[in-house]
């Protein structure tokens, strides 16, 4: 049962999550510890994983995720909230399973109407055996479907399918600035082994505040797409601070540790890892970092999003929510010049937006696109 030992005020709750982030202090961990930390880093682009661990970690080269990915000990597939991540493949086994109604009810949502009457057990065994012994990619999977159900959508027919049945895909996609149509492989085939039949639940719980906690059952729900999680919360032997559940065994930061300038890219889960987002961001930085389906790299300032930032054009782009002292621009600076050591832009020029207080519309017109 959990055990309620006072309130905690945001700043230590600030901390106290970037400290779990590995964000308060580059961590010695190695990649693939620190993707069994992070649980799954978004990956709906090739980039951005790369970028977030570079943030976090005090050494870490594009190669070494790279080699994870070609060694199938992490791997990319539809996971939280149905969208791709980037996981160790030992967590996938059992965390792929518990994704299985999430990720149903999203297919439903965007395709359900299109494929009404569409028997989902049959499309998973017809996918299976078009996917056996090879890797199609989302299209030609779906040619291959439209054989059976030509009436049907293609893009719904291979949206449901990477929905109903474990798929992963494959690299080179999704590897450092390598783009194009997304390949589906059968998990089992290309891992080698099984997915567990029943993982269960208090699992994901216990690893999502161990990387993320403190946090409330909204939060853990709004972060992995499943719901009715109280009651499995309360029942954990886990600690109350009010509202927020955390391990029993975690202690709090200390609230007055210095929070270093970070960039975080494009979908970082920290950005979408919690219903009330407050601890990282004010809700006037949320509605400009969080718009519909995209979420903008951000740049922390003493641990919470001071603005955005983008590569584009050879330059990187720095847009701050509000006026920044020179000091905090100079550390930013010095930031971004690494990072543009790390994307293979060194010695790019650095170039400020006006604060983004002044701009009557969001994004700003000016303003450079994802890529």
């Amino acid at each position: 049962m959990a055990s309620s030992v006072g309130v905690m005020d945001l700043r230590t709750l600030n901390r106290t999550t970037l400290q779990r982030q590995l964000l308060l202090r580059r961590s010695a961990m190695t990649p693939l510890e620190a993707v069994r930390h992070l649980v799954a880093l978004q990956g709906q682009e090739p980039n951005p994983p790369y970028i977030g661990l570079w943030s976090r970690l005090e050494s870490f080269t594009h190669e070494e995720l790279t080699g994870l990915l070609y060694g199938r000990q992490v791997v990319r597939s539809s996971l939280l909230r149905a969208t791709q991540h980037l996981t160790a493949a030992e967590d996938y086994l059992w965390l792929r399973p518990l994704m299985d109604a999430p990720m149903r009810r999203s297919r439903q949502a965007a395709f359900g109407r299109v494929t009404r009457g569409l028997d989902l057990e049959e499309l998973a065994r017809v996918a299976r055996k078009h996917l056996t012994g090879q890797t199609l990619t989302r299209p030609q999977l779906a040619t291959l479907l439209a054989e059976r159900w030509p009436h049907i959508e293609r893009l719904a027919l291979g949206w449901s399918a990477q929905s109903v049945l474990p798929l992963v895909h494959v690299p080179p996609n999704g590897t450092w600035n390598r783009y194009g149509a997304t390949p589906f492989t059968l998990a089992e085939e290309w891992l080698g082994r099984p997915l567990e039949a029943a993982p269960p639940v208090e699992r994901l719980v216990t690893r999502y505040l161990a990387a993320f906690g403190p946090a409330t059952v909204m939060d853990v729900q709004a972060w992995s797409g499943l719901t009715r999680l109280r009651e499995v919360m309360e029942a954990m032997p886990l600690r109350r601070h009010g509202k927020l559940y955390d391990l029993p065994d975690a202690p709090p930061a200390d609230p007055d540790t210095p929070a270093p300038v970070r960039f975080l890219p494009w979908f970082d889960n920290l950005m979408v890892a919690y219903a009330d987002r407050t601890r990282v961001m004010s809700d006037q930085a949320r509605s400009r970092v969080c718009v519909g389906a995209i979420v903008y790299p951000t740049f922390l300032v003493d641990g919470t999003v001071g603005g955005i930032w983008n590569i584009h054009d050879g330059a990187l782009h720095l847009l701050p929510f509000d006026p920044l002292p020179d000091e905090t621009m100079g550390e930013l600076e010095e930031e971004g010049a690494r990072l543009l050591a790390f994307t293979g832009m060194q010695g790019a020029s650095i170039t400020w937006h006006e604060h983004a207080n002044c701009s009557t519309s969001w994004p700003p017109s000016n303003w450079p696109g994802p890529r």
